[in-house]
């Protein structure tokens, strides 16, 4: 069953257009993927699913709702959750505090504690520095926080920005390995990652974002064979 429907947009800032005719389709409990070098339009992309971008031109609809004229905040209740680029905790809260914010909404707020509960069993590092404040944590201890927070939200649909961006290769692994565990959990994940070899692992389906445009899209394990993407991005 189609979660999400994105028809033919263009989007991008201003007068400048990033994304033109993109069209994709998220069912539900998948993981899908959206790979690309940098400055291909994927924050793009997920800025306009979210609301924080208006589209220029073409419709994007959750189930049987159309959205893309929705305010951010109306999105996010529909319970479309985006973990930004860069993570973004924030830095003079504890890690307790940080994830309250993400449990704001209000079917949120009656399940918090079941959330807190779930939260510390998938991210136990959370729950070891739950009194410690965000901006003293190291970068990959901030991106589980921004995981956290936004599971606390209780997401239909959770969107990933880069969320293995400036770490260590073995934290990118750890970062993996709980994104793995919350698709288990039925969640829909949409994630946007340069690490192209590592989302076409995780995912089931994938859309290869070039300059703008989707310029292939398919099953992740067809793509993680086909030519192109081994020369362009895996460097084989």
């Amino acid at each position: 069953m189609k979660m999400l429907t994105v028809k033919g947009i263009d989007s991008g800032y201003g007068d400048v257009t990033v994304l033109k005719d993109i069209s994709l389709s998220v069912e539900e409990g998948e993981v899908i993927s959206i790979v690309g070098a940098n400055g291909a339009g994927k924050t793009t992309l997920l800025n306009t699913i979210s609301g924080i971008i208006r589209p220029k031109s073409g419709e994007i609809w959750l189930d049987d709702q159309r959205i893309d004229k929705l305010p951010a905040h109306k999105i996010t209740e529909l319970g479309i959750v985006q973990v930004p680029e860069g993570r973004r905790v924030f830095p003079l809260m504890t890690v307790y505090e940080n994830l309250l914010i993400g449990a704001s909404l209000p079917r949120a707020k009656s399940k918090r504690e079941e959330n807190l509960e779930y939260v510390f069993d998938l991210l136990p590092r959370l729950a070891e520095r739950k009194d410690q404040v965000g901006r003293t944590m190291s970068g990959g201890e901030q991106q589980m926080l921004a995981i956290g927070r936004a599971l606390m939200a209780m997401p239909r649909l959770l969107m990933l920005d880069e969320p293995s961006m400036g770490l260590s290769p073995l934290l990118v692994n750890t970062v993996f390995d709980v994104i793995s565990k919350i698709g288990e959990h039925n969640i829909t994940v949409l994630l946007v990652e340069q690490n192209v070899k590592k989302a076409l692992r995780l995912s089931q389906r994938s859309y290869v974002l070039e300059n703008g445009y989707f310029s292939m899209e398919g099953p992740s394990e067809e793509l993680l064979n086909n030519p192109h993407i081994k020369k362009a991005y895996l460097g084989l």
